[in-house]
């Protein structure tokens, strides 16, 4: 079971760090990615598969260091900090623009609504990017207390 968890964690290590540096790329760039969002899906389902094989190892009478723990369980809360922050990212554009809702852009011509509907989406991305790479780190700190 152990060795099932260490390949799981190399899994998440690798595709948290895959989804945040292609993340960087294409926030660079200001370019959407649908990719980029099945690559950080794909490192979410992964983290939250190695918390539940760490859990079990626990059950099963495994004494990890506190640490580890600790570095290993913080990407899952992490991600759902970030997920809450992603959703408040409309309403960041709208207010750093001056409109109160979203009705109120859908009577702006058709080209500054996209021009906003892409800034949303650029600051989603940034922000789903920065907690990849965040997560990552987190999970190599895991890795290395693993003891």
């Amino acid at each position: 079971m152990k060795e099932v968890h260490l390949v799981v964690g190399v899994l998440a290590i690798s595709l948290n760090a895959a989804a945040g540096l292609y993340g960087a790329w294409r926030w660079r760039r200001g370019e959407p990615s649908v990719s980029f969002w099945r690559i950080l899906r794909a490192g979410q389902a992964v983290v939250v598969l190695q918390v539940a094989l760490g859990g079990v190892l626990v059950l099963l009478g495994h004494k990890p260091p506190g640490l580890h723990v600790l570095y290993g369980v913080l990407p899952l809360l992490l991600s759902v900090i970030a997920e809450q922050l992603r959703a408040a990212s409309a309403q960041m554009v709208l207010d750093a623009r001056g409109y109160e809702s979203a009705q109120e852009v859908g009577k702006l011509p058709e080209d500054q609504q996209r021009g906003i509907v892409a800034a949303i989406m650029q600051r989603e991305l940034g922000v789903m990017t920065t907690a990849a790479l965040v997560v990552t780190v987190l999970l190599l700190r895991a890795a290395q207390t693993s003891g």
